[in-house]
């Protein structure tokens, strides 16, 4: 039996955790100075509390992060300063070049690197959610997954290959969210967002629900985006490619921190647009 040290149970994580202890592992946290939220989904998950981080990371021989990408590397020296010398995998939505600094913080300290990208929601059934790695040991982290509904994929022994991937993929779906209600807002603005919507029906029959779900589903998350399109522009940056386009959806992600977590109901669109300054031309 394998065990593994969570870093730190969130919406996603604990899944991620719970599917790790449906194949067999034994799944520790550190629940000091954490959230009552946090204790919940992890008592909910079947973790176990191993008081702090120096006593999870001490008795395990895989550490998982799976944290805000603005963490991710904070983590990863925290663990790297309780000379961890087993396999650290960093499955957080961060570019390229974060995952190979954090690779070099862990490996340095004495441990095997494992880089990871997920890409889907919080794992409720199967088929939902990818979790795809690079390294050498990429492989042996995808087993200890293989009896739970997560669909770990070993792509690479690469380091940063799963990180690269989760980046492209982000920057179409979560950046055409940001996109599109700040389109919204723009045509709010001008006063032609009627025209649009009439003009969307013909052309773009999509698009209209998509700016719905992104107002009353998406909105409610984009707290988390905020990190995560920050790193996607960095990635855009080093490989040469203008980045601005991301930059401006970490901005939109900002400004609508305000809904976070907001759910049942959501946000609506009049609200969302609001937020981020849409202004009506007959109050300007």
């Amino acid at each position: 039996m394998k065990t593994i040290a969570l870093l730190h149970p969130g919406n996603m994580g604990s899944t991620i955790g719970a599917c790790a202890a449906t194949s067999g592992a034994r799944v520790l946290w550190a629940a000091e100075q954490r959230s009552a939220a946090s204790r919940k989904r992890a008592e909910q998950a079947g973790l176990l509390d191993a008081g702090d981080l120096a006593a999870a990371v001490r008795q395990s021989d895989i550490v998982l992060s799976v944290c805000p990408p603005e963490f991710a590397t904070e983590v990863a020296v925290s663990v790297a300063a309780q000379k961890f010398k087993g396999i650290y995998v960093d499955a957080n939505a961060v570019s390229r070049a974060t995952a190979e600094e954090i690779g070099k913080i862990v490996t340095k300290a004495g441990a095997s690197f494992v880089d990871g990208g997920i890409i889907g929601s919080p794992v409720r059934k199967a088929g939902t959610t990818r979790m795809y790695l690079s390294g050498e040991k990429a492989e042996d982290v995808a087993q200890l997954f293989s009896k739970s509904m997560l669909d770990a994929r070993s792509i690479s022994a690469t380091p940063g290959e799963a990180s690269a991937l989760k980046v492209v993929y982000a920057a179409w779906t979560k950046g055409t969210d940001a996109l599109i209600l700040a389109i919204r807002a723009l045509a709010t603005h001008e006063g032609v967002d009627n025209a649009l919507l009439e003009e969307w029906k013909i052309s773009q029959p999509a698009l209209e629900n998509k700016c719905l779900r992104a107002a009353a589903n998406v909105a409610p998350k984009m707290w988390r985006y905020v990190g995560e399109m920050r790193e996607i522009a960095e990635a855009f940056k080093s490989a040469g490619l203008p980045n601005g386009f991301h930059s401006a959806a970490a901005e939109v992600s900002e400004r609508l921190a305000c809904f976070k977590d907001q759910t049942e109901p959501g946000p609506t669109l009049a609200a969302v647009l609001e937020k981020l300054g849409a202004i009506a031309p007959e109050r300007r």
